[in-house]
């Protein structure tokens, strides 16, 4: 597993980082969230989460079938996917955010005591090894996306759950007992935005894949697959 994305919050290497955040303070471009605090966000500014993590997801505008058949009934269930989850940004990670029509990408904090930097593009011209950082960050991101669309392309529904759990947990987890562990909780309607899927039915296979002891659920309700084994 790659060093977590979490010791990079009080360990970042780069003498260059503490410079931006001290700028970034200095110049009031610095403001903390509480959990489940949206994050303002304009197209075409760069921001940098210092500590905590932020959770993106899409909200999906009114479907042009829905429009043109206005005798659809749309399910509460189906009602669940208006809001998918696409991924979090933790400390140490870089983000835009980028409007495309239907669809309406939002931050929110994920966690209480969030912190987030934003920055204009030109503001990092001033750091050009930042500057690389960053664009290896984003094209980690880009990697992390195909992923998740090789996941999100397989045909059963427990499939899909267990890839996702396993690429989230790969990314983000932290060692625990003998295995490792997301360290931020998801709702079970979340984990089905993110693939396609609904609460109920994610509720149900979560049950099974713990029946079958390849995820467990621990205090807090973090999920742990403990039996992942992944290299440093």
């Amino acid at each position: 597993m790659e060093t977590s994305n979490l010791a990079l919050e009080t360990s970042r290497p780069f003498l260059t980082w503490q410079v931006i955040l001290k700028w970034g303070k200095d110049h009031y471009r610095e403001r903390n969230f509480n959990k489940d605090e949206r994050i303002p966000t304009r197209p075409g500014l760069l921001y940098l989460v210092e500590k905590g993590a932020v959770r993106i997801v899409g909200e999906t505008q009114e479907s042009p079938l829905n429009k043109y058949n206005k005798n659809t009934v749309i399910s509460n269930s189906e009602n669940e996917k208006d809001e998918a989850f696409l991924g979090f940004m933790v400390g140490g990670e870089p983000f835009e955010i980028v409007v495309k029509a239907p669809y309406n990408i939002q931050a929110y904090s994920h966690v209480d005591n969030t912190s987030v930097i934003w920055l204009y593009w030109q503001d990092i011209d001033n750091w050009p090894h930042f500057k690389g950082e960053v664009f290896e960050a984003f094209r980690r991101q880009h990697q992390r996306k195909l992923l998740w669309l090789s996941v999100l392309g397989q045909k059963h529904t427990i499939d899909r759950l267990f890839g996702f759990l396993t690429l989230l947990i790969e990314e983000y987890g932290a060692p625990y007992n003998h295995g490792y562990r997301l360290p931020y909780p998801l709702t079970h309607a979340q984990i089905g935005s993110a693939i396609g899927s609904t609460r109920v039915t994610v509720t149900r296979l979560m049950g099974k894949l713990r029946q079958m002891g390849l995820i467990s659920i621990e205090e807090d309700g973090l999920i742990c697959l403990p039996n992942l084994s992944v290299n440093n």
